[in-house]
């Protein structure tokens, strides 16, 4: 099944035009990377997925129903972790995912409030307010966040950025088993080029608000002529 079709996305600001043209696909358990060099149209393009902002001109279809005309139906099964979002900070952990399970309207919020603690370990963080926490702890709570839901689209934007290398490849080989035994499909944002090989099924390559390239890091590096995915970023990025 199809997860996200976009189909000819066209996103303007004033006389810039941020995402031209494009067409993108996510299938059920699949994880797709996103890739670019900064103002490459990235992040207009998850804000575009995501309701945040309105094409305009293509169509979104977010598990085969578009997204303009069944926003709350397809909406409830997504989710979203970026590293510089900001929780409230006034509040404990424990209570911006209490907050967050109610506004999803889960019906057992204190059980996978729960689940999610373990799932993350932060059971220890759980009284402490949000603003004590280190980055790397925030990005622990933001991701903890995002699948309350069991959200079957989880988009996420560097998401591993603030972590150090052993929560980093912790938080990856979770992210990897949600998406092989639950079926969670993943749309990643990340200049980790590392990271983006061990756990994108496929990537896609933006560069001027379009898709120049796509495939899996292996094809990438073939058709580029590189030894690995930075050297096939640095060359897209360098045109």
């Amino acid at each position: 099944m199809t997860i996200v079709r976009a189909s000819q996305l066209v996103k303007r600001f004033g006389p810039v035009t941020a995402v031209h043209e494009l067409n993108l696909t996510v299938g059920e358990g699949e994880v797709a990377g996103l890739l670019g060099p900064n103002g490459a149209g990235k992040s207009t393009t998850l804000h575009m997925l995501l309701g945040l902002i309105t094409p305009d001109a293509g169509s979104i279809e977010l598990f085969g129903k578009e997204l303009s005309r069944h926003r709350t139906e397809v909406l409830s099964q997504v989710n979203f972790a970026a590293s510089y979002v900001d929780l409230p900070g006034v509040l404990r952990v424990r209570e911006v995912l209490d907050a967050f399970a109610r506004l999803y309207a889960l019906r057992r919020p204190a059980h996978r409030v729960a689940e999610v603690i373990e799932l993350f370990e932060l059971g220890p963080l759980g009284r402490r307010q949000m603003m004590a926490l280190s980055s790397g702890q925030r990005t622990r709570v933001q991701l903890a966040k995002a699948l309350l839901n069991a959200p079957r689209l989880l988009v996420l934007d560097e998401p591993t950025a603030n972590l150090d290398p052993d929560a980093g490849d912790r938080i990856r080989g979770l992210l990897s088993r949600l998406a092989a035994e639950n079926g969670t499909s993943m749309l990643i944002t990340s200049h980790n080029m590392r990271e983006v090989e061990r756990m994108c099924d496929r990537i896609h390559f933006l560069s001027g608000g379009r898709i120049v390239a796509a495939g899996s890091a292996k094809e990438l590096a073939g058709r580029y002529e590189a030894e690995d995915l930075e050297e096939v970023f640095l060359k897209v990025a360098r045109g």
